[in-house]
């Protein structure tokens, strides 16, 4: 037996791995899918999201890219995984996710075909989009640059493509290395912490998406203290209960506490005065 069976979860609750399922629609996301999808839709060009670690920007962007249907938009996500990215990389890369069907080697010629794909896409009625995830680590003049020469592919209607950056509040000074592209961003978002009553509905979101029959396996006192710990950082929300709920299968606890967050958040090492 774990915690799964002992709390009648079909699932793992508190997951940090991404799934559309246990997504929570705080009004913060759900004003920021709103804001996002209006600069896609009027075709702004660029749009950034900021936020700290685990504020939850790529469980946004994802939730974004599942709402941009195929029908209207062709949409893609391209996550950076390193700092030693190179624009032509990046073209590469942009192209492939267009649909691109010629990777020419030559970049002036990947540009052509880049902006040809673009015509094909604004032809047959769909916005391109294109989020990016982590861009704080493209810290490069002339990738921003680069940026800039993208967005100055225009018609009638707007930008031909529509980009939306995520990153860590270091994105601000990325963007900064090409002050004329700072000043095309079209809208900003900077996604803050969950205040405590959103922690609560987060928690008993996820709960009940995992299959949670009981009304509380967290007291309220719990949730105030996960919400203490946490500062209502989504990842470290997730972290705190998953860990408390095998503290509390372990010493055969029916509900969670806050005697159990506690001793969570000593062995996690959030509660130093605990120590």
């Amino acid at each position: 037996m774990d915690y799964l069976e002992y709390y009648k979860l079909s699932e793992h609750p508190f997951s940090n791995v991404v799934d559309s399922r246990f997504y929570y629609n705080s009004p913060q996301q759900s004003e920021a899918i709103i804001k996002l999808k209006y600069a896609v839709d009027t075709m702004k060009g660029l749009a950034v999201v900021i936020g700290n670690i685990g504020a939850g920007k790529t469980t946004l962007a994802r939730r974004l890219l599942e709402e941009l249907d195929e029908e209207h938009y062709e949409a893609a996500l391209l996550v950076i995984i390193h700092s030693s990215v190179s624009s032509e990389w990046l073209f590469k890369k942009f192209a492939m996710q267009l649909g691109v069907k010629h990777i020419s080697e030559n970049k002036l010629e990947l540009l052509g075909e880049i902006y040809k794909r673009l015509n094909e896409i604004s032809e047959e009625g769909k916005r391109a989009v294109v989020l990016m995830d982590e861009v704080q680590m493209l810290n490069s003049k002339e990738i921003m640059e680069e940026f800039r020469g993208l967005l100055n592919m225009e018609s009638s209607e707007g930008k031909m493509v529509n980009f939306i950056f995520f990153g860590l509040p270091e994105l601000d000074q990325v963007l900064s290395l090409d002050e004329p592209l700072k000043q095309r961003v079209a809208s900003r978002i900077r996604l803050t912490a969950y205040s405590e009553e959103n922690t609560g509905e987060y928690i008993r979101h996820r709960l009940q998406v995992a299959g949670c029959s009981s009304n509380q396996i967290f007291t309220d006192q719990a949730i105030r203290m996960i919400f203490r710990y946490s500062n209502g950082i989504p990842r470290l929300i997730n972290t705190i209960c998953d860990n408390a709920l095998l503290e509390g299968f372990l010493n055969k606890r029916e509900v969670i506490d806050e005697t159990i967050i506690r001793n969570v958040a000593i062995d996690l090492g959030l509660d130093t005065q605990g120590s």
